[in-house]
């Protein structure tokens, strides 16, 4: 052998075990994600409140947010987020497992549905060498035994509320307008002792005594990773009990006293009493006329305004904790809503129903939760990390909720599973890097109809919903309502220039080549449902063109990585590469993980059954569609199998699959169809 080919085999070895070094000792932030709940993109000053508050215009009140605003001054705002669906359950779901509502087993309106037992932020954080806790609002346990438990879906420490219905109510024992609630800490019931406390007050003083805990413990260096579920402003528009202690932080602002009865030290006062004092003698020019006196704020916005205060408050007193630690230039905080803003106030007569465009909580936007419209889907989204993202740092780029797996797992130096559909937003936030493109997508259905409010496009103002979709290219949303069939048309908006959603630019010549393509993207990063059926679920997904194809087989790279679980290989550099025949091709290289990119082609329309057998954990995709998912608790040599639609034609397909400590990997992809029985996919079919 020639001395150079030595050489090589030596320096891709030490490029591995360089990078396997580099994942294990690079330390690793703190991350702690704020999620509050239908807190609407319009809500938040720096988003929107405080234009509308310098616009003096005394018809439109508004709402102030100074530490969101501090927190967004000293990190980045992210002015094109999306949640990845418009309502609570599929959206805490889609996060929480880094999948688009094309992937994620939670679906439309389905409260308290176990989380599938696949990878989560909890337990990838986990087995990358962090503490896990999650407080607050969960409502994704599951109906029998709460199988889906936190403890059980990854993280170390659970204290909150488990029912989705829980979270309407924000006094757990008292139990003002919803009744009485449990609140549980990791499996115990521990509601009894918590009089008169406000859950948004409640959770706040228990993350912060767990951070606190935490840096005391015998493993203060052991980085955690905290997932902080308000379940305020949703629901009941309850106000706090008492004034927010002053100061924040390790001495000041909310306490835990941990004492049967007064465990927080707001646990004080009359339930429901409290409103804040810029608020509580508001006015505003209700008719528009500078010459009549201005009425006092309905006692619903006041409750509202509060509550969203509160908020502000509770995260002020978080990122004041942080510096008092030490930590703040080593914790990552992000800040964000689960869906657009609500108009279910759940207050009884004589208050008035709460309105969104009281604020115009959905800013600049039209649509509230439960549309897929702009103000459904758009949320306020601010991420601090000292010294790693710049100061008044403002990212343009579209992206969506299901990207920040992806993002804290790169933040620790791994990177995400190949099941998660999301990509790392750390070169926009750090600036450092090449962003890769979200792919931004949603379904949804819901009845009813969006609200009629004079603020939206005429189009837009009771637009039915029923089956709705979305995805985003460029800056061109694609939209559809009532869908009733896959041959509906998208809407097409220019949704920078258009955020309204007014102007249709699908009638538009240039736009029918996109039409085609938004029509096509639909049915191949998306799996049906049968608990969610769609009106184009029985399509078959459109093959490709093969001018891109040049012969027989397939490309393939090897990894080294440390991580368990099959790796996205993006972030990862390849240590070997070539082209094989079929999907096993014979690496003698030092890397751990093989990636198979090509093509297979379909030779008629129809349904199509595959069949994937590994000894070690394997995914396969088709286009950007999980076809089958033989990682997360895959036992060796089992044989897994999924059925697809697909047109006749060449479709792109990725195999990633670990290779064992010795030897190479037996893989063997089967295939049967109407017309053949199931056997080996031939390597003719495989095209590079």
């Amino acid at each position: 052998m020639k001395p150079i080919f030595y050489l090589l085999i030596l320096t891709n070895i030490f490029l591995a075990g360089s990078s396997l070094a580099q994942e294990k000792n690079k330390k690793k932030p703190n991350i702690i994600f704020i999620l509050t709940d239908d807190l609407g993109y319009g809500d938040v000053g720096v988003f929107f409140q405080n234009k509308r508050a310098a616009d003096q215009d005394r018809s439109k009140p508004f709402t102030l947010t100074p530490h969101l605003d501090e927190m967004a001054a000293s990190g980045a705002t992210l002015q094109q987020h999306y949640c990845a669906a418009p309502v609570c359950a599929p959206s805490r779901a889609s996060l929480l497992l880094g999948q688009s509502q094309g992937h994620a087993n939670v679906r439309d309106n389905q409260f308290d549905k176990a989380l599938a037992d696949n990878y989560t932020l909890g337990n990838v954080m986990q087995k990358a060498g962090y503490a896990t806790v999650a407080i607050g609002k969960w409502g994704l346990q599951g109906t029998k035994e709460w199988s889906a438990h936190p403890l059980n879906r990854g993280f170390d420490y659970y204290y909150g509320y488990m029912r989705h219905s829980d979270g309407h109510e924000h006094y757990p024992k008292e139990g003002l307008y919803r009744g009485k609630k449990e609140v549980w800490e990791n499996k115990t019931e521990v509601s009894e002792g918590l009089d008169k406390c406000y859950t948004g007050d409640l959770w706040t003083a228990r993350a912060k005594k767990w951070i606190i805990d935490h840096s005391k413990s015998q493993h203060p260096g052991q980085p955690f990773f905290m997932f902080l579920a308000y379940d305020t402003p949703h629901a009941v528009l309850e106000l706090p009990a008492s004034a927010y202690p002053a100061g924040g932080g390790l001495n000041g602002g909310l306490q835990w006293l941990g004492t049967a009865g007064k465990m927080i030290n707001t646990a004080t006062g009359t339930p429901d009493s409290y409103t804040h004092p810029d608020y509580i003698n508001a006015t505003y020019d209700d008719d528009h006329n500078p010459a009549t006196p201005e009425k006092p704020w309905p006692d619903t916005y006041k409750r509202f305004a509060t509550s969203t205060r509160r908020i502000d408050d509770e995260v002020g007193d978080i990122l004041q904790l942080l510096k008092d630690l030490k930590i703040d230039s080593n914790t990552l905080v992000v800040f964000s809503s689960d869906n657009g803003p609500s108009i279910e106030s759940y207050l009884p007569k004589p208050q008035v129903p709460y309105s969104a465009n009281f604020f115009d909580s959905f800013g600049p936007f039209d649509g509230i939760k439960r549309d897929v419209l702009e103000g459904g889907m758009r949320m306020p989204v601010i991420a601090r990390w000292t010294g790693h993202i710049p100061a008044h740092a403002i990212v343009n780029s579209p992206n969506i909720s299901y990207d920040w797996m992806p993002t804290f797992l790169d933040a620790a130096s791994l990177p995400a599973p190949a099941v998660s559909d999301g990509v790392s937003l750390l070169p926009s936030l750090t600036g450092k890097g090449s962003q890769k493109e979200s792919m931004i997508y949603s379904e949804y259905f819901e009845g009813g109809k969006t609200p009629s409010y004079p603020e939206y496009a005429s189009v837009n103002r009771g637009r039915v919903r029923n089956q709705m979709q979305m995805i985003r290219m460029g800056n061109l949303v694609g939209l559809r309502y009532d869908i009733k069939s896959h041959a509906d048309q998208f809407q097409i908006f220019d949704v920078l220039k258009d955020p309204h959603q007014q102007h249709n630019l699908a009638g538009s010549e240039n736009m029918t080549a996109l039409q085609d393509k938004m029509k096509n993207k639909v049915l191949q990063v998306r799996r049906v449902d049968e608990e969610a059926k769609r009106p184009y679920d029985t399509e078959a997904v459109p093959a490709i063109a093969n001018n891109a194809v040049v012969s027989n087989g397939l490309l393939w790279k090897t990894y080294r990585t440390a991580v368990e679980w099959v790796p996205n290989t993006q972030g990862l550099t390849a240590i070997a590469g070539g082209k094989s025949a079929g999907l096993s091709p014979k690496t003698s290289d030092a890397g751990n993980l093989v990636a198979m990119d090509g093509f297979i082609k379909i030779p008629a329309d129809g349904d199509y059954t595959f069949y994937l057998s590994a000894e070690v954990k394997a995914l396969l995709r088709i286009h950007d569609a999980v076809l089958i998912d033989a990682d997360f608790g895959y036992a060796p040599k089992s044989v897994k199998q999924s059925t697809i639609r697909l047109k006749a034609g060449l479709h792109p397909i990725k195999l990633y699959y670990r290779k064992p400590a010795k030897g190479e990997a037996a893989v063997n992809l089967e295939w049967s169809a109407a017309s053949f029985n199931r056997q080996s996919v031939p390597q003719s079919a495989f095209f590079k």
